[in-house]
């Protein structure tokens, strides 16, 4: 069977809208919103939210023996007001796993518990070159040397609080979205360029009036980057997992830009071999391209759900994703790949 088209367009346009909307782990009801009424006029799919507030989407198949489910994560990188500081800016605690270095002299966005949001940027304690020299270069970027400076009048705690921040509102990094000859520029395409390749890869099957092979849910997780994203919400009787997330490209790896990849081992070991090698076939049969790789430093909501005990098959595929966790990049072509790869599993028997 050849796949039906995938509307190049609509997809930049969903993942461009979804790239500006603010969704740091713990903040992603917004994103999660989004997402679903992307799907909303599609006919046959179903919607439930979890406990947790990710958004789990049904699509009965032509079989039900064995269920099968994709993930994407639409939660993001960023940060939490730990500290209001008495020159009044604001001394941060990470959420998700970066380093101050690549968000540095980013704006940022902060969301106050009145509904309030603040602008700022993230810069160094001692920032100015003309005042300190060469101890701006040589300044450890840590917590301790790294401040958001509040587009605000305020020189004080108090004058500070008196805006509405208080210890624990949520800080999100500018994105920075921006397309280029078939290029995506922005942070946060990991993992949100993957959940646009879930949504045009419904879009694209139900115009061709195509339905899974099997019952299928897609879960749309918003904890990921902490570690325990689809640890709980798939269903039950889940056969199998195929997670989307962006391939890590840079020294040593195969992946690049203008390809989907194939994760078979990350820092969490090996993933299901024989789902792995379903997925090569399927490549291969429809003339995806695709590339296979290992990555050091990395691990998926795939491995959440193995370490909460589910005995499942998992495999991990996605566009290739030049600097992640920085300023990331990818290309259309990788975009198209994945988005293809997608529909081949879910349109395939096992």
């Amino acid at each position: 069977m050849a796949l039906p088209p995938v509307d190049a367009d609509r997809l930049l346009e969903f993942l461009t809208g979804l790239l500006n909307i603010p969704s740091p782990t713990g903040f992603a009801q917004r994103a999660l919103e989004h997402t679903q009424a992307a799907l909303a006029e599609a006919p046959g799919l179903s919607f439930a939210t979890t406990r947790k507030g990710g958004l789990v989407v049904g699509w009965k198949g032509r079989r039900s023996d064995a269920p099968r489910a994709l993930t994407a994560h639409v939660d993001t990188l960023g940060a939490m007001v730990r500290e209001i500081k008495d020159n009044g800016r604001l001394k941060l605690t990470k959420v998700g796993g970066f380093a101050w270095n690549t968000v540095e002299g980013e704006g940022c966005t902060i969301f106050c518990n009145n509904s309030v949001t603040l602008r700022g940027s993230l810069l160094l304690t001692k920032a100015s070159s003309h005042v300190y020299g060469d101890r701006v270069g040589e300044l450890k970027r840590d917590d301790d040397n790294m401040e958001v400076r509040l587009d605000a009048r305020t020189a004080s705690v108090q004058e500070t609080r008196s805006l509405g921040i208080a210890v624990g509102d949520f800080v999100a990094f500018d994105p920075r979205v921006e397309l280029n000859a078939g290029f995506v520029r922005s942070r946060h395409l990991d993992d949100k360029a993957c959940v646009a390749c879930l949504v045009a890869a419904v879009g694209a099957m139900q115009a061709a009036g195509l339905s899974p092979a099997q019952d299928s849910s897609l879960l749309f997780s918003n904890y990921e980057e902490v570690g325990h994203g689809a640890a709980a919400g798939l269903p039950p009787d889940l056969a199998e997992l195929v997670v989307v997330d962006m391939a890590a490209v840079g020294e040593g790896q195969t992946s690049d830009e203008f390809h989907a990849t194939l994760c078979v081992k990350d820092s969490g070991g090996p993933y299901h071999h024989g789902l792995s090698q379903r997925l090569r076939r399927l490549a291969e049969e429809h003339g995806i391209a695709w590339k296979v790789d290992t990555y050091p430093h990395y691990g998926s909501d795939g491995e959440a759900l193995w370490r909460a005990g589910g005995d499942v098959a998992v495999a991990l595929i996605g566009p290739g994703v030049d600097a992640s966790h920085n300023y990331e990049r990818t290309h259309l072509e990788a975009l198209l790949a994945t988005t293809q790869w997608v529909m081949a599993y879910l349109l395939g028997e096992s």
